[in-house]
């Protein structure tokens, strides 16, 4: 079936790329959110994510399945997101007095004390996340997240087995030291 989902997309058929997007939508949103952290961000990623994959399709192997070409894509474009949009995002976090980021701090005392903590837990974590370089992160957030077995890991980020698991446990030991520094200094 995937090989012919290929070869229609390859030959522009617009119901192919329908279905690859009913097929792996869900797969590449939680991708893409697990990275950017944000619903919306998500969304625009993931548009962009088959916009590239419609005009790359070209390019695609079949030495690979479309699930890893997809997140490939998908990590990329997290990734580029997150680097082109750090800039605006601090300005934005620091003059906007309407942003919805302090409206939903002023709707804070509406919500029971264990949401805001869980709410700001989520963000230190989110945080410490978002610190790690970024082999790690991407590992961490394909093992973690997506739950990927090591192989298909290391398939998407294009090195060996060894390699995502040396990733990996930098990557918790970076993530521990963080949590635990920032828990002693109660943040």
């Amino acid at each position: 079936m995937n090989d012919n989902l290929i070869d229609r997309l390859k030959q522009r058929d617009e119901r192919a790329f329908k279905e690859l997007v009913d097929q792996y939508q869900q797969m590449v949103f939680s991708t893409c959110l697990g990275i950017v952290h944000d619903y919306d961000d998500a969304d625009d990623v993931v548009q962009d994510v088959f916009i590239e994959a419609f005009r790359s399709v070209d390019n695609f192997r079949a030495d690979s399945k479309i699930s890893t070409w997809l997140y490939r894509i998908a990590v990329n474009k997290s990734l580029n997101f997150i680097r082109d949009n750090k800039r605006r995002r601090f300005f934005q976090s620091i003059g906007a007095v309407d942003s919805p980021e302090i409206a939903d701090e002023q709707h804070m005392t509406d919500m029971p004390y264990h949401s805001m903590v869980e709410k700001e837990r989520t963000e230190i974590l989110h945080q410490a996340i978002d610190s790690l370089p970024g082999k790690q992160r991407t590992a961490f957030v394909l093992s973690k997240y997506e739950e990927l077995p090591y192989a298909e890991i290391a398939e998407v980020m294009k090195t060996s087995v060894s390699s995502v698991e040396s990733l990996l446990f930098r990557a918790k030991k970076n993530l521990q030291k963080k949590l635990l520094h920032c828990y002693k200094k109660s943040c």
